[in-house]
């Protein structure tokens, strides 16, 4: 299975990124990525899958079954938390932006139509896990505890500053786990300011399991998105001067849990921690936008 699909391979059209589970060769997990063009509504039926929209760059209005979210978005993944929009399965969705916007849309198929809802950037639990060099900022907007209005649909944020490491110590939630969850790496990448999007800096992905049958080592850029069916994921890696960016989309057949199992060779990494400041670029985002 190719895991890794750069730029470019997923395009639909002008849309940079069409995901179904079918193409990825699982059962649940999918995602699209959108261009809105100024003024110009788009219509979208969500069929068997729920879905959040969730703005990459620039705002959009989404309106299904009678109701209306105004998004305010953000300038880029680099520069502020974001508010979102749940909306669910067998559902008409138009979608809007007076400027232009460019929005993620993870989707899961699911059972259960549930209402649409929005998501207020304020109400996004920003959490800054691991310590020195490990520091990373995770912004969960759509995982369990921090929204619970989701059928089978997980998701989050994260952002690695330049240098550092992320999704570490290496961990899989697979059929050998605690739970089975097919898994998405949406990655962005900032330029040499830090906060613009550009394919000209890098990071470094790795996905293996413990028989050796899966064993990548990939570069990823800015667009990039890479396959998790199974196997020990991390780190990721962003390259120094070049802050990374990835969105996780999750859903598996059973309840919604982002339960993990660590590889056992490193997991001691973890108490390496205690004691040990984060690192203090982290946070990097807030509501109110870049924190340092």
């Amino acid at each position: 299975m190719d895991l890794h699909r750069p730029l470019g391979t997923l395009a639909d059209g002008e849309d940079p990124v069409r995901l179904a589970p079918e193409d990825a060769g699982w059962t649940r997990t999918g995602l699209r990525v959108l261009v809105l063009r100024p003024g110009a509504a788009r219509t979208l039926r969500t069929g068997e899958f729920e879905a959040f929209v969730l703005p990459l760059s620039g705002g959009c209005v989404v309106e299904t079954g009678g109701e209306r979210f105004e998004l305010i978005g953000r300038d880029t993944v680099f520069s502020r938390v974001t508010d979102f929009a749940y909306v669910p399965r067998d559902a008409t969705v138009v979608l809007s932006s007076a400027a232009g916007a460019e929005v993620a849309l993870p989707m899961a198929r699911c059972e259960r139509a549930l209402p649409a809802r929005y998501g207020p950037a304020q109400d996004v639990p920003v959490e800054v896990r691991g310590a020195g060099s490990a520091t990373r900022q995770v912004a969960n907007f759509g995982t369990p505890g921090a929204w619970d209005h989701a059928d089978r649909l997980m998701a989050c944020e994260l952002i690695t500053p330049d240098g550092n490491w992320s999704s570490y110590p290496p961990h899989k939630h697979d059929d050998t786990c605690d739970v089975v969850n097919e898994e998405v790496y949406y990655f962005r990448v900032a330029g040499r300011d830090g906060e613009t999007p550009s394919r000209e800096g890098f990071g470094l992905h790795r996905t293996y399991t413990g028989d050796g049958e899966l064993d990548e080592n990939a570069v990823v850029r800015d667009g990039d998105v890479f396959l998790v069916p199974r196997g020990y994921h991390g780190p990721c890696v962003a390259a120094p001067g070049y802050p990374l960016y990835y969105l996780n989309v999750l859903a598996g057949p059973g309840e919604r849990s982002m339960a993990f199992c660590d590889d056992p060779a490193h997991s001691w990494v973890r108490g390496s921690w205690e004691g040990r400041e984060p690192d203090p670029r982290c946070p990097v985002t807030s509501v109110l936008g870049r924190v340092r």
